[in-house]
């Protein structure tokens, strides 16, 4: 009886039908999903056109605009992710909009306090922007995690460290920022040089250097690097000092520079620097 029961209804079912709603439903999913991913690559382009292009005339600098089209980038994702759900939700289920709405914002409140530092990383993320703490491509700390800015969405902000890893932070724990690259940049090299060689000496040499590596630098450099003289005596030697200020993020590539240069010349002067003496042992005698 029961497998007469399971197929009279079996063969109730109108399967055309069934199958004519099931098709239109995919072709309507996959239609919108296409109209969806079209409008969002059109949009982009835009964005892309209006903030990035080079060619074009720019109404903000180059790091602003890598900003803004970043975050707003993250905000058409999600506007455009919500409205296809809510579409798709509609046709499926006969949802009326305005109820369905009316039904998120109800659930949008009960949910509110478990969601509160979403909401946080995003206005967060709106404080960044509008009070341009940082842009796209500065170099930034902010609590344990320093690294060059790659994204600022709405939700979080990606840095890159000198090491390559990716540090995703969210926006909302961004309370206290360090940026490298606003104004210019301290540039500070110090030289040790023994007691028994001749002070002046090194420092006219030191000083030669610096009006060396200013001419090579001279695009970089927003003050010329200048021999502040003796800051501080060691043990052994005495402490020679050399600051110049520079574009942002240029000052650790001029540092290198000055101390392989100064180097360079004092091993040509015969001015001696501090040796390092490094005992090894013999494994094998241990």
């Amino acid at each position: 009886m029961n497998s007469t029961w399971i197929e009279n209804r079996w063969n109730g079912f109108d399967w055309t039908q069934i199958g004519t709603v099931v098709l239109n439903s995919l072709l309507y999913i996959v239609t919108i999903l296409v109209i969806s991913r079209v409008a969002y690559g059109l949009i982009i382009y835009i964005l892309r056109r209006m903030l990035l292009d080079h060619r074009g005339k720019r109404f903000l600098n180059e790091r602003k605009s890598n900003t803004l089209f970043s975050l707003l980038r993250s905000m058409l994702f999600y506007l455009i992710t919500f409205t296809v759900i809510l579409h798709t939700l509609k046709h499926l289920f006969k949802f009326d909009t305005s109820t369905l709405l009316a039904s998120a914002s109800v659930l949008g409140v009960a949910l509110g306090f478990g969601s509160q530092s979403l909401v946080k990383d995003i206005i967060g993320g709106f404080f960044i922007l509008f009070e341009d703490q940082f842009s796209v491509g500065d170099y930034v700390q902010t609590g344990q995690f320093a690294g060059v800015v790659e994204e600022t969405g709405i939700r979080a902000t990606h840095l890159r460290d000198w090491g390559g890893e990716l540090h995703i932070i969210p926006n909302g724990s961004i309370t206290a920022v360090t940026n490298f690259s606003r104004g210019k940049m301290r540039a500070l090299v110090d030289i040790q040089v023994p007691y028994d060689e001749d002070l002046d000496r090194a420092m006219k040499v030191m000083h030669s250097v610096c009006e060396i590596v200013g001419k090579e630098f001279s695009d970089k450099i927003i003050d010329p690097p200048t021999v502040q003289g003796v800051i501080q005596f060691g043990e052994r030697n005495a402490v020679l000092r050399v600051i110049a200020f520079t574009q942002p993020n240029e000052q650790w590539s001029l540092e290198r520079e000055l101390r392989r240069q100064i180097h360079s010349a004092f091993l040509r002067e015969g001015i001696r620097t501090p040796q390092q003496t490094v005992l090894l042992t013999d494994p094998m005698k241990r």
